[in-house]
This record gives C-alpha cells, sequence and structure tokens, in this order.
C-alpha cells in the first residue's frame, strides 16, 4: 500500500460559499482501474473512523 500526504484546497466563489477540491495522485488511479473512460467512483466517509473511501464504480 502506498501513501501520501495531500492538501485539500478551498476555493471561493462569486456568492461566496466555499468548494473543497483534492487532487488524487494519477498512479493511485491507475492502481485501481480509474481511466477516462471509466471514471466512475463511490465515495464513502466512516464519522466514527474520521475515514473517506473511494471505490472505483462497479
Amino acid at each position: 500500500m502506498e501513501k501520501r500526504d495531500l492538501k485539500i484546497s478551498f476555493g471561493k466563489s462569486g456568492s461566496g460559499s466555499i468548494s473543497p477540491k483534492l487532487s488524487i495522485p494519477k498512479s493511485f488511479l491507475d492502481k485501481i482501474g480509474i481511466t477516462q473512460k471509466e471514471r466512475e467512483i463511490e465515495i464513502e466517509v466512516n464519522e466514527d473512523t474520521q475515514e473517506i473511501i473511494i471505490r472505483k464504480k462497479k
């Protein structure tokens, strides 16, 4: 398993709302088979463990 420390960017829109963004390394996406043609994912949050899980959608 590979691990990286990343930072989330927070952008502000004209209406004042804040939009968080995260860039996932391409090497991680390659490992789980995410491509430009097959790019749908599932995302799950576990509040107990404070983890976000990203999976390729089946």
